[in-house]
């Protein structure tokens, strides 16, 4: 899958970043990845993790590194407008975030998802589009923007979860937790979740909710697996609370 420069190993201008980020993240987590090999080697994908802690980005980096790809985010539109770290995310192939009209936003997902399987790149979606609002951390509600990609062009969905960064850093904490250092944290990695009979059908409301629920399904059984314990039978979803769908949550 690909064209000639498609991406098979780490780049090179990742490395400077890499030597900066991975002694400080390995200075407060004992990361274990379970399921590595089900992570592609080569070629495009897309990487969906749950997310409770502001601290979980680098945790899914510095484990994507480990495994030998490289760590590419979803990323909103308004930080590559920024000074340097707008050049930053743009030379290290991180893909903005679609904020803007239905229309626009299918429009650049057909040519992001192009890119993708063009350079052979992966690329770290968070389907829950913000921290859960989960009382108890377990995936909520899941958006479309994960599987928009993968259903675009048919690239693999997969599905990852982990547990132990909130010991680092609890959901909306001020600062970290130094002590104790090298806190565990488990990663795990699933099979590619087969939307294969949905594929092509990216604009079709119906096939995004059903891609976007076995995604969600997915990551909530590896996330059960281990914490050792069942999910509840209701998935979250903050609009049944009467809580906002982004940003910050303050109650």
């Amino acid at each position: 899958m690909g064209s000639r420069s498609a991406e098979t190993t780490r780049p090179s201008l990742f490395w400077p970043i890499a030597a900066i980020v991975l002694p400080l993240v390995s200075l407060l987590a004992k990361i274990r990845i379970t399921g590595s090999e089900k992570l592609p080697r080569e070629g495009a994908y897309v990487l969906a993790p749950n997310h409770y802690s502001e601290f979980d980005p680098l945790i899914v980096a510095v484990a994507v590194w480990r495994i030998g790809r490289a760590p590419r985010f979803m990323a909103k539109e308004s930080l590559f407008r920024v000074p340097v770290l707008g050049s930053i995310l743009r030379v290290t192939g991180m893909i903005p975030v679609a904020r803007s009209s239905s229309a626009s936003a299918a429009k650049q997902t057909l040519k992001q998802s192009a890119e993708l399987v063009e350079h052979g790149r992966g690329v770290i979606v968070y389907p829950e589009g913000t921290l859960t609002r989960d009382p108890d951390m377990w995936p909520m509600r899941g958006k479309s923007g994960a599987v928009r990609l993968a259903l675009t062009d048919g690239i693999p969905l997969i599905p990852m979860a982990h547990w132990g960064t909130q010991e680092i850093m609890g959901r909306y904490q001020k600062g970290l937790s130094l002590w104790p250092l090298r806190k565990r944290v488990d990663v795990i990695v699933g099979d590619p979740v087969d939307v294969s009979d949905l594929h092509g059908r990216a604009g079709e409301a119906a096939a995004l909710n059903e891609a976007t629920n076995r995604l969600m399904n997915a990551i909530t059984a590896l996330l059960e697996e281990l914490r050792d314990e069942k999910a509840p039978a209701e998935r979250w979803n903050p609009a049944s609370h009467g809580q906002r769908e982004t940003g910050r949550l303050d109650s």
